[in-house]
């Protein structure tokens, strides 16, 4: 493998290297990191919106100090302008609403969640104050404002992200999964990404509460390059 050959490489240079007569220059010189591979993309350069069909976005907080409570939300629109030809100039963006949050609690409110005043925990989660408080806020967005390579199938992704009115940036490692030339029923080309951040919550105004202050997001989708509009026809 090719991997298992590198690092006998790498080991066997290192060895003679410890064998050698050491010098000044060796001694104070670190070797430079290697630089990010280039991307080898087929798919070309144009924008991709989401399959909504083929998509997942969770978030997850630390609950009681015991486990990862995750929900997921079942309405997300993004799309990627994307340049092959030099992936820093790509961009992100989506839209995510707070309403559809999903936590997969079954059945209305019952005993002593009854007194919160909403009939089930995803409407708590959505429309409490203290939660995503989605009647005044009705919207989460990210935008990128920077693509920077980190390796052959990765990225870090920067951008604005606005969540309860606030607006801060934040960094989410980025994993290109995949391509296809052509889609199998949307025959276009479609390309497909995960990506995985975290931020705090306080830090978008929201009180500590009982669970962690730490946000995970965790992204999983596959994106269908859009068609171009047909040119106008001449007029005759």
């Amino acid at each position: 493998m090719k991997i298992k050959a590198s690092l006998i490489a790498v080991a066997a240079a290192a060895l003679l290297a410890a064998c050698g007569q050491p010098n000044a220059a060796n001694e104070n010189t670190a070797a430079a990191p290697a630089a990010a591979g280039p991307v080898d993309l087929k798919a070309p350069a144009g924008v991709y919106v989401l399959d909504p069909t083929h998509a997942i976005l969770q978030a997850s907080v630390l609950h009681n100090s015991i486990s990862n409570y995750t929900v997921r939300f079942n309405k997300v629109e993004a799309k990627v302008t994307l340049d092959p030809s030099n992936l820093e100039n790509s961009t992100v963006e989506m839209s995510v609403d707070p309403k559809s949050v999903d936590a997969n609690f079954p059945g209305d409110y019952t005993g002593t969640h009854a007194h919160s005043g909403f009939k089930s925990w995803n409407e708590d989660i959505a429309n409490n104050p203290a939660n995503l408080n989605a009647g005044r806020f009705g919207q989460m967005t990210f935008k990128s404002t920077k693509v920077t390579k980190t390796g052959d199938r990765t990225a870090d992704v920067t951008g604005d992200l606005t969540f309860l009115g606030v607006t801060k940036p934040v960094t989410f490692k980025a994993t290109f999964n995949g391509e296809i030339e052509s889609h199998p029923f949307m025959q276009v080309p479609a390309i497909g990404f995960a990506a995985e951040g975290t931020f705090k919550r306080t830090d978008f105004g929201m009180a500590a509460g009982y669970v962690g202050d730490e946000v995970t997001v965790r992204f999983d989708g596959e994106f269908i390059k859009e068609a171009v509009p047909a040119a106008p026809a001449a007029a005759q």
